[in-house]
């Protein structure tokens, strides 16, 4: 019943779709802990006086709803959807350099359109968290696993598959701006001049294969006209990951920073884990 609530739902033009959104974002903040979590992180990034309450709960309901379209419909009428792509040249040369492509999409505008208008036109192993409910698993996974896309889980074998996959001169897909789960798995890093414990993965994967590392934000345009693909190089990452993260979310607080009311801002960026190691004294 739910999967067919949601193919009726991904039928509705985006204008109206995004228009529900942002109503089911404005009933969300009736949530006391949920208007804390938006108000905790805007107040630590300094972006409380940039952007409200109401214009982050509209932003955060399109994304929920627009999901469903990017999932369920055709996949010509996705990728139709992405009207301008800036920084074409940029993915371009990367190709032609034949070490592979580690294409990093933030929490920003329809990252999932990101990755599907990619991957409709050339390989690309995505990694990806399993959600808990079965039901979205699977219709997650086939909304994703189109085109040329394979996804894989955040283990060993994923890991190895997005080696693989570099080293074939493919691209690999990752969310940087997430939270580290375990004391090998992250480094701590300053996002927003607040410390946060980010994943080293995408910086150990540069160094050992030479990739070119771009960022892709796919910008919601107003009115639900469509997207607007952002594509930007990160020449020359440095080695050391706590630096090639610093300079990758350096880049992603510039994005955020001229688009803030697309981000997550509900994710919880800055929390302290149990099994994270202490904050380093020079951070």
């Amino acid at each position: 019943m739910p999967r067919f609530l949601f193919a009726l739902l991904a039928r509705v033009p985006l204008p109206l779709l995004h228009a529900f959104g942002s109503l089911f974002g404005f009933l969300a903040l009736l949530r006391r802990k949920h208007r804390r979590i938006l108000r905790e992180n805007l107040g630590m990034t300094g972006m409380a006086g940039q952007v409200g309450l109401a214009a982050i709960a509209a932003g955060l309901g399109r994304g929920i709803l627009e999901v469903v379209a990017i999932w369920l419909r055709p996949l010509a009428e996705v990728t139709a959807l992405v009207r301008e792509v800036r920084g074409l040249e940029h993915l371009e040369a990367a190709r032609q350099r034949g070490k592979g492509l580690l294409l990093l999409a933030p929490h920003l505008g329809c990252w999932e359109l990101a990755g599907i208008w990619y991957g409709a036109r050339h390989p690309m192993t995505a990694l990806y968290r399993p959600p808990r409910q079965p039901w979205v698993h699977a219709m997650m996974k086939a909304g994703r696993e189109r085109g040329q896309i394979r996804t894989v889980p955040p283990d060993r074998g994923g890991v190895k598959a997005l080696l693989a996959a570099l080293k074939r001169n493919e691209a690999a897909f990752i969310l940087p701006d997430q939270v580290a789960n375990r004391g090998a798995d992250g480094v701590w890093i300053r996002f927003f001049g607040q410390p946060a414990y980010v994943p080293v993965l995408p910086y150990r994967l540069a160094s050992a294969t030479g990739a070119a590392v771009l960022i892709l934000v796919c910008e919601r345009l107003p009115g639900g006209r469509g997207y607007r693909l952002h594509i930007t190089p990160l020449d020359d990452l440095p080695a050391d990951p706590a630096e090639a993260a610093t300079r990758v979310h350096a880049a992603i607080a510039d994005f955020v920073r001229a688009m803030p009311d697309q981000y997550l801002w509900s994710y919880r960026y800055f929390r302290r884990k149990k099994s994270q190691p202490p904050l380093p004294e020079n951070l």
